[in-house]
């Protein structure tokens, strides 16, 4: 195999799939990534065993062919090229040589016969969803994956789609962020999928914002995703996702209206004093007037005032502050409501532009 490649597009290529790749691998092969030829152009794979990304790019083809090159000894070199380098490839049994000027390298790599593909995915259901709001559920929502938990189910983020309309859940067991998204999907019978918290990660990163449809293609045990120039591929979480909806609180009548900033900066400054481990809070509703209220081991405590929207009965509830700073974080509204119902109760939290997202937080006794 040879090929000469711009420094720009390779490094391009190189950046979309490397966060696929684990520094420590139980299969050296897992830390390289596929290269292979296709026409005038060279395709790049990337794998866990869990999830693949697939992506090309431009070329120009000396010799066809295919190599299990490091990923990131490549990535690093390309890095350290000149923006307008050119770069030579040439792989010749066990090793892969990268030419670009008086710059020489040598690697040593695998047989591209060794590497380890996902299973094949089944045809499944095919829909169609808008970039902008597949990212804009993902944003809203990740922050609420759990992370290594015993109860595997909750290390992911549900994908819920029906005819009209398509939902994100994500929930630690502490606290849940749920976004919906009102369109127009075209499928006869509800779909379920959790997808895993590295997919999600990933996704997050490679999706913006643009009007560019996605083709989406769910299978028992596998989510694809076909983007212009990617082919994102990942295994499912075999699993229940808990019954999230019974957990929203219905009958919060208690409602706080305020300035997402000013608490954020608010919640910010008194956590500062809060307990490291805990990050525990209370939150002292009365007329007009929020309190908020932080003490650490050390006994050191911090109050802050904030005038704010709420006439009801005052209430006295603890929260972690981190839970609260991260629902805040994902809204881009400048008011929003907290709803409570008593102080054992959990918060319901949602952006005054967003009715479709809710956040719900559950207390701390402090």
């Amino acid at each position: 195999m040879q090929f000469t490649v711009q420094r720009k597009d390779l490094l391009t290529a190189l950046q979309t799939v490397i966060g696929v790749v684990e520094r420590r691998q139980t299969m050296p092969i897992l830390s390289n990534i596929l290269i292979r030829t296709k026409n005038d152009r060279i395709v790049v794979t990337a794998t866990d065993l869990e999830l693949e990304l697939i992506t090309d790019t431009p070329a120009v083809i000396a010799a066809p062919g295919s190599a299990a090159v490091p990923a990131r000894k490549l990535l690093d070199i390309c890095r350290g090229l000149p923006d307008d380098a050119e770069i030579t490839l040439h792989h010749d049994q066990q090793q892969t040589r990268v030419q670009s000027g008086r710059s020489r390298f040598t690697l040593a790599t695998m047989s591209a016969d060794d590497w380890p593909y996902l299973d094949e995915v089944d045809e499944g259901q095919r829909i169609t969803l808008s970039e902008r709001v597949l990212k804009g559920l993902l944003d809203r929502t990740h922050f609420a994956m759990a992370h290594q938990d015993v109860r595997y189910y909750l290390n992911g983020l549900l994908l819920s789609l029906r005819d009209d309309r398509a939902r994100c859940v994500a929930t630690d067991g502490h606290r849940l962020a749920l976004s919906d998204a009102q369109v127009k999907i075209g499928i006869e019978e509800p779909i379920q999928a959790i997808v895993p918290r590295k997919a999600i990660t990933e996704l997050v990163r490679l999706l913006d914002s643009s009007e560019a449809e996605i083709n989406l293609q769910l299978s028992s045990k596998h989510l694809r995703l076909q983007l212009p120039g990617l082919v994102f591929t990942t295994k499912l979480i075999d699993g229940r996702f808990p019954d999230y909806e019974r957990v929203i609180p219905a009958d919060a009548d208690r409602c706080m209206y305020a300035d997402r900033d000013t608490i954020r900066q608010a919640l910010s400054r008194t956590a500062i004093l809060s307990n490291e481990k805990f990050g525990g809070v209370r939150l002292a509703l009365s007329s007009h007037s929020l309190r908020l209220q932080a003490q650490n081991v050390e006994r050191e405590e911090a109050e802050d005032e904030i005038q704010v929207s709420y006439d009801s009965d005052p209430i006295e509830i603890g929260f972690n502050v981190n839970y609260l700073l991260e629902a805040l974080g994902a809204m881009d509204s400048g008011e929003f409501t907290l709803s409570l119902s008593g102080p054992d109760s959990s918060g319901l939290l949602q952006a005054a532009n967003d009715p479709a997202t809710r956040y719900v937080v559950m207390p701390m006794r402090l």
